[in-house]
């Protein structure tokens, strides 16, 4: 009853192994794993994976398209031509409401130098879309927090999962104190920051995920679903609770929001 919340699998990394890694996946006992797009051609190959693959729930989304494309170019995520029209892209999304699971990935990143007006203006496109679908939404807010989390207040979505977030405690409070959830990677094996955001925020508003094949829990290994299970066990050490009762918990948090 292992819940990955947000994966990248159509990452070239996963291209010659993805068979192996969803076997591994189910063995390790991964029931759902959640793939998010970031730009059209992600968009599609999560279609496509999840076709393939019955544990895989696809979401779709435009990721920051200047930081994206900072990235492709520096070999960060290989992927083609990023150059798209977004509302042509929105149309698409809404086209395959019925088979997606969540808005993702969306959100602000600063990290560049990016112009945040041009940010908030998709970003605002982007929490509108999740609106109208009534879908969750799983926002992307790296040197951008304050800014994430005044957009999303100012919205109708109550479904809202923070992802890797790594803002200031007294933003962390606002997001646990608004409803919405958080996520914790796993690399919180060694990270203080998502220990400290596991410890404050209550088991009902928590959710594990990999960021595949980012964040692993492992020194000098790609990350990859089937290590999901190392999210689960550091946070039922943090709290003090069995294993079993974090699973259980994190199950029925994905009841509520999917």
């Amino acid at each position: 009853m292992l819940i990955d919340i947000h994966s990248h699998l159509d990452h070239f990394y996963f291209k010659d192994s993805l068979g192996k890694v969803m076997e591994s996946a189910k063995k390790a006992g991964v029931r759902v794993i959640l793939t998010a797009g970031i730009n059209p051609e992600t968009n599609r190959r999560a279609l496509e994976i999840a076709e393939k693959y019955d544990i895989v729930k696809p979401c779709l989304g435009i990721y920051p398209m200047q930081t994206l494309q900072k990235e492709i170019e520096a070999g960060d995520y290989p992927l083609k031509e990023n150059k798209f029209d977004v509302d042509i892209e929105i149309e698409f999304i809404k086209k395959h409401k019925s088979r997606i699971a969540a808005i993702a990935e969306v959100g602000l990143d600063y990290s560049m130098g990016e112009d945040p007006k041009s940010q908030q203006k998709l970003f605002e496109k982007m929490i509108s879309l999740a609106e109208k679908m009534s879908k969750p939404i799983v926002v992307h807010s790296r040197k951008a927090e304050a800014d994430c989390i005044e957009l999303l207040q100012s919205s109708k979505l109550k479904k809202i999962i923070m992802h890797c977030f790594c803002g200031k405690k007294s933003l962390v409070k606002k997001i646990i104190d608004n409803g919405w959830f958080l996520t914790s990677p796993t690399s919180i094996v060694r990270s203080q920051q998502f220990q400290e955001n596991a410890k404050l925020c209550p088991i009902t508003q928590l959710f594990c995920e990999t960021d595949a094949p980012y964040l692993s829990p492992f020194k000098d290994t790609k990350n990859e679903p089937a290590f999901i299970i190392e999210s689960y066990k550091k946070i039922a050490e943090i709290k003090g609770m069995e294993l079993k009762e974090v699973i259980n918990n994190i199950w029925m948090n994905w009841q509520r929001v999917f």
